[in-house]
């Protein structure tokens, strides 16, 4: 039988390793899952998730150099994850007006060093950074006048 990428077959499972799990497949040939493709969950140990002897249906995913390299868990629906819960309900924001990134920050107060010079108006980008760019100069030179004055008094 010829496989080709992505062709979903079944197979027993032939003998298991550290590092995968050896399958029988239909016409005579034998293909390996590795460790990473058995379970969409971290697989420590290979005999909690397969048994040999074991009938599994497995996805080819590529042939190199007469290789079939094969996977347990293409062939079945990822896991839900926890945190993820469907749609978010409507009144997600507990009360908060939705954020609208065009009317800049919703608060007065200045934001990560940010100061406005009218907090009640929206600032643009350009002001912004225009803003930051002051600020971090102001910051850079006192910190050398700061450097300078302690390497002077080092000198003497």
């Amino acid at each position: 039988m010829d496989f080709t990428v992505g062709t979903i077959v079944e197979g027993k499972v032939k003998s298991i390793t550290k590092f995968g799990a050896f399958i029988s497949l239909p016409g005579n040939q034998t293909g390996m899952v590795h460790i990473s493709e058995i379970a969409h969950a971290y697989v420590s140990d290979i005999h909690e998730h397969l048994t040999e002897g074991q009938d599994v249906k497995v996805m080819v995913i590529s042939m190199e150099n007469g290789k079939i390299n094969l996977s347990i868990k293409r062939t079945q629906e990822p896991p839900r994850q926890q945190n993820e819960r469907g749609p978010r309900p409507a009144q997600a924001n507990r009360g908060r007006p939705p954020f609208d990134r065009s009317k800049g920050p919703q608060s007065d107060r200045p934001r990560d060093g940010f100061r406005s010079s009218s907090p009640k108006e929206p600032q643009s980008f350009d002001d912004m950074l225009k803003q930051f760019m002051q600020d971090s100069d102001s910051k850079i030179s006192s910190l050398r006048q700061y450097s300078d004055h302690r390497s002077r008094s080092r000198r003497r």
